[in-house]
């Protein structure tokens, strides 16, 4: 990795569009500073020191503090990352939009337009939302249409503004414009959380204790890497013969290859969906000013709120960790099912004159398919189980309350061998640019 970074900043073009990138991150975390005008900066740090641990801790972890101190980037990209996931699932849903994805450079333009349009509407809701519910609660430092129309203004301003950002680095930076702005929120929370881990587990102990605990977090930590390492890059390899053709004298076809079948196929959607489905009730139970009663509807918010999970004291409500793993398998099939299709590879595949050696070409290919998706979609699915529920017991058990989890921990990863592979490609492209003018 570190030479990989040290050749790509001895090339001048590279060099170039690292700086732009990392200047338009710099503007990402000013702007994550700035304060919104007309609110009330001490109503959301109260609200947080009340709320340690829910949904919006969640969502304040992927705003890199922002939402905390309720910044114009408040909203970060956010409602960018749900349009995106919408009209992908639309996409598969409406065959208007199948066709126009299927339209080359032309359709993949119309649907970004699309998605942009959909990400200014849903932060337009969301910062409405957020500006009557907290509004009437004390956000605002004088509840009025004008101070409320501010917020709502800034707020989806500037997540409007993150999203250009996004789309600005992807085409003169490098790497995936918007992933990077969500990996620079996410480590920017990083510090902080280790502080957490400091004071909690060391700081205040004998230096035998405090040492073992370093270590022990430092191996949980490292070890976590590793699987999220595994699992974005394992696949599993169906391997395909295509026959030989005679055309004339020539013959074509014959050679081998492989379909690759990544584990982790939905990558991190399966755990944002499952998430913000069990935050859902909580965020607008705040939004109301309830869910804090005693009554049948309390207890099941409390169930759904991840900070009451492996909680020794309140253990009844670990069933809402149950749901939410099976939520997580269940969205780890279904978004895999749409998105890939075994009918569709195997006539694919036939009509090439391909087949799986030892399985016959149409339906047994089609169920031998979907019969190791099955499988490798299952390993996927307890990789992401296993690597979430971690920081979950870790912070239920021993009560270390930081943001930084399992999600958090695959974005990172991801994203930097992501972009660590397209900075690889670019160095590469160039060096083939070089040899053809020579």
């Amino acid at each position: 990795m570190f030479k990989t970074v040290r050749r790509a900043f001895q090339i001048e073009d590279i060099r170039k569009k690292i700086f732009y990138t990392f200047m338009m991150l710099v503007v990402v975390r000013l702007g994550s500073q700035l304060p919104t005008p007309g609110v009330n900066p001490d109503y959301i740090k109260n609200f947080f020191a009340q709320n340690t641990g829910d949904a919006f801790n969640f969502f304040n972890a992927f705003t890199g503090g922002s939402f905390e101190q309720m910044s114009v980037f408040a909203l970060s990209i956010t409602p960018y990352i749900t349009s995106s996931i919408i009209i992908q699932l639309l996409t598969i849903a409406i065959p208007k939009l199948e066709e126009m994805q299927r339209e080359g450079e032309d359709g993949r333009k119309k649907i970004a337009s699309f998605t942009r349009y959909l990400t200014v509407a849903l932060a337009l809701m969301e910062s409405t939302a957020m500006a009557i519910g907290f509004g009437r609660q004390g956000l605002l430092q004088e509840y009025n249409f004008v101070n409320a129309a501010i917020v709502v203004l800034t707020l989806t301003g500037g997540s409007a503004l993150l999203m250009w950002i996004g789309e600005r680095i992807t085409e003169n930076g490098v790497g995936n414009g918007i992933s990077i702005v969500l990996l620079i929120n996410i480590l920017s929370r990083v510090p902080s959380d280790l502080n957490t881990l400091f004071e909690r587990f060391v700081k205040g102990k004998t230096i035998a204790k405090g040492g073992l605990a370093a270590i022990i977090i430092a191996a949980i930590i490292l070890v976590l890497v590793v699987m999220v390492v595994i699992l974005q890059d394992g696949e599993r390899r169906i391997a395909v013969q295509y026959s030989q053709k005679m055309q004339g004298r020539r013959t074509y076809g014959g050679q081998s290859t492989h379909i690759p079948m990544k584990i982790n196929t939905a990558g991190v959607i399966p755990i944002i969906f499952a998430s913000s489905l069990m935050q859902f009730p909580i965020v607008i139970a705040s939004f109301l000013g309830k869910g804090n009663g005693s009554g049948i509807g309390s207890e099941i918010l409390r169930g759904m709120n991840q900070s009451n999970w492996c909680n020794p004291q309140n253990i009844k409500y670990s069933w809402g960790l149950v749901v939410y793993i099976i939520l997580t398998v269940f969205f780890a099939y279904f978004y895999t099912s749409i998105t890939f299709n075994p009918m569709e590879i195997a006539n694919n595949m036939k009509k090439s004159g391909g087949f799986v050696p030892g399985i016959r070409p149409g339906r047994p290919t089609v169920e031998y398919l979907t019969r190791i998706l099955n499988y490798v979609i299952f390993m996927g699915a307890v990789g992401l189980v296993i690597i979430q529920f971690v920081p979950i017991l870790f912070n239920g058990w021993l009560g270390a309350k930081v943001s930084f989890g399992g999600t958090s921990l695959i974005i990172i990863v991801s994203v930097i061998l992501e972009t660590l592979k397209q900075i690889e490609s670019q160095m590469l492209v160039r060096n083939y640019k070089g040899f053809l003018n020579n």
